[in-house]
């Protein structure tokens, strides 16, 4: 079976086609159980995202704040395993029809076996995977099964990034390219920064995907001001803290569903 890649690129596309920045969430899976976790990416949906990245919780998430480490360690002490994380993505693509990616540091695939993990993404429905700790000189197995299983491959570029690094990372990427806002790691922040809109123009110079900027949007106004300049707005930390601050999982879901109704609003530029 064939994953969705296709159904990402369309959804990017019908996005800029009506003005306006996607509005992409995520929230890992298991959190705060499997099935709650499955609820969760669908009330973000439903409230109006556009594509979710479900996370697959890791120990060591080097790229995560505070708020997405608490949540990935309940998900890891709630026994969250691979096949949750494929549940998730099957169960969520099924009740929606939205494209789904799965967000994972590269020691989870490679101890899981790459042609394993891309099949069953694949056979879930899912549209791809964002791998920020894979290097790109590094990765050409993992985009030969990707490609065959009809994923995307996004890879993150930072601030940092120079132009004819950016270049290269562009050219074996698919899907879009996730541009993180600011050095550091995942959380909200008051403001995201012009530097996160130059390297936005200085990536687009080198590529025709859809740039999309991550780390720091947790508002409707926060999510406007970046798609004032970016194809699309990812927003993590703010759902999951909608979820870690409810007193119980209704409260949480309907929390997550009014943020993306929110969010939803400001990348449309109805803030």
């Amino acid at each position: 079976m064939s994953g969705n890649v296709q159904l990402l690129n369309d959804t990017l596309a019908a996005a800029r086609s009506e003005g306006r920045s996607a509005l992409i969430a995520y929230l890992p899976a298991g959190f705060p159980s499997v099935d709650g976790g499955i609820e969760a990416v669908k009330a973000a949906l439903d409230g109006g995202a556009d594509v979710v990245e479900v996370g697959l919780p890791h120990s060591d998430p080097v790229l995560d704040g505070p708020v997405i480490q608490t949540a990935d360690d309940i998900a890891l002490k709630g026994g969250v395993r691979i096949a949750d994380v494929m549940r998730t993505v099957r169960e969520a693509h099924a009740a929606t029809g939205k494209p789904i990616l799965v967000m994972t540091y590269w020691n989870p695939i490679d101890r899981y076996g790459v042609e394993r993990f891309t099949a069953e993404l694949a056979d879930a429905g899912g549209a791809g995977c964002i791998l920020p700790d894979l290097p790109v000189q590094e990765s050409a197995p993992w985009r030969e099964h990707a490609d065959k299983h009809g994923l995307a491959t996004v890879f993150v570029v930072a601030p940092s990034s120079k132009d004819a690094r950016l270049a290269e990372i562009t050219a074996a990427g698919s899907g879009f390219v996730y541009a993180a806002s600011l050095m550091g790691v995942t959380g909200t922040r008051e403001s995201v920064g012009a530097q996160a809109e130059d390297l936005v123009r200085r990536t687009r110079a080198t590529t025709d995907l859809p740039v999309c900027v991550g780390l720091g949007v947790s508002n409707a106004a926060q999510a406007a001001e970046v798609a004032g300049f970016a194809d699309g707005v990812i927003v993590g930390s703010a759902f999951v803290k909608r979820m870690l601050d409810a007193p119980d999982e209704a409260a949480g879901l309907e929390g997550v569903r009014a943020l993306a109704a929110d969010l939803a609003k400001g990348v449309r530029g109805k803030a």
